[in-house]
């Protein structure tokens, strides 16, 4: 008897039978992480703890130290500048949170806290740099804490 050569059927069939386990495998697995990609929900806000603590150190750094804003009104002394952060994050928080709701994006409560941040900062500079700056005194120097307690 004569042997008979494979048929260019019988050889795909033979691939396939190999190769579809592999296909079926990976579409598993793509089907998979799609399910989880659908099921993954980022939450926005609230902002963590550890992220609320460095919004508070960077509003530190930018009030205590030389900066664009320190230039036109000043400095504050950093122990007073860490209060004055800490005060300017909670009320940011605490407005922000108000407005919070399951029907408004987090995105856009966000954005709310944080130009009220730089709302409240600004205005915490201008209003102690105004009340604080004697008529001889540079712009862009540090104003002393105790002159703002002794108007106040």
């Amino acid at each position: 008897m004569a042997e008979t050569e494979p048929t260019a059927a019988q050889d795909s069939a033979a691939v396939d039978a190999t190769t579809e386990p592999v296909k079926t495998q990976a579409q598993d697995q793509v089907d998979d992480t799609a399910a989880k990609l659908n099921n993954l929900t980022l939450r926005i806000w609230p902002p963590s703890p550890s992220t609320r603590d460095a919004v508070i150190n960077r509003l530190v750094e930018t009030l205590s130290s030389q900066s664009v804003l320190s230039k036109r009104y000043g400095t504050i002394p950093e122990e007073e500048a860490s209060s004055v952060a800490k005060s300017i994050e909670e009320e940011a928080f605490s407005l922000a949170g108000a407005a919070f709701s399951p029907d408004v994006d987090g995105i856009e409560i966000l954005q709310m806290y944080s130009k009220e941040i730089s709302k409240r900062m600004l205005d915490t500079v201008k209003s102690r740099a105004s009340a604080t700056a004697p008529s001889d005194a540079p712009i862009g120097e540090e104003i002393p804490s105790s002159s703002v307690k002794e108007e106040a």
